[in-house]
């Protein structure tokens, strides 16, 4: 990986010394999603937008014993997908893309689910975050999501000054090595949800304390 100024050495290490800490606690984490494939996941993260990952959880066991692969999802009707995934919200619209990305599945890629990031983005509801959650824990693709956590604790760790999270995506791309881009997700994420929450970040007890520019923000 070719790293070409100063500015950009000393970020890299930056990244790393954060990666190598919340690994620490960490280790190497999984997807709390719970899937059986990669169409599987690609529901349940197409119904996580908003909602809580133990509340989509809950609903997927229930959607998936009706209807747990593409061509049986194609094939139930939407009024049906709605009544089950109405607790994760956004139920029509989500229960919209779920069906139409189902019957593409099924149309135009032989019922399995594409594995790159152009043909998955084509998908209704798929964006780059959702798709990198799929290559990158079905597919052992390489791909960092950025999602509300990763974007808030990017910024406060001074990695980034960008809400983008393409931006965000590049920079992480472009100077941590690529086998560690899907577990350096997860460790965010899960730092972001266990210490580093929006409102009152729990500093004291932050591994990442001193790499902070932010700490001991309220």
């Amino acid at each position: 990986m070719a790293v070409k100024s100063a500015k950009e050495r000393r970020l890299a290490e930056h990244l790393r010394l954060i990666h190598d800490r919340l690994y620490g606690v960490y280790g190497d984490c999984t997807c709390p999603l719970e899937h059986a494939d990669a169409f599987q996941l690609l529901v349940a993260v197409t119904l996580s937008a908003q909602c809580r990952d133990e509340r989509v959880n809950q609903v997927t066991r229930i959607l998936f014993s009706a209807a747990p692969d593409a061509r049986s999802m194609a094939e139930m009707p939407v009024e049906r997908i709605e009544e089950i995934v109405q607790p994760c919200g956004l139920h029509k619209a989500k229960s919209r893309n779920i069906k139409a990305a189902a019957e593409m599945i099924r149309s135009r890629f032989g019922g399995a689910v594409p594995r790159t990031m152009e043909e998955l983005t084509s998908l209704p509801g798929i964006g780059r975050k959702s798709a990198n959650v799929i290559l990158g824990n079905v597919f052992g693709v390489p791909g960092f999501p950025v999602d509300t956590h990763v974007r808030r604790l990017m910024n406060r760790l001074g990695a980034v000054a960008t809400q983008d999270p393409e931006k965000i995506e590049a920079v992480v791309n472009a100077l941590v090595p690529p086998e560690l881009w899907t577990n350096f997700s997860h460790l965010l994420i899960t730092h972001g949800r266990r210490v580093c929450h929006a409102g009152r970040p729990e500093c004291a007890k932050c591994v990442l304390n001193d790499l902070c520019p932010e700490k001991g923000i309220r």
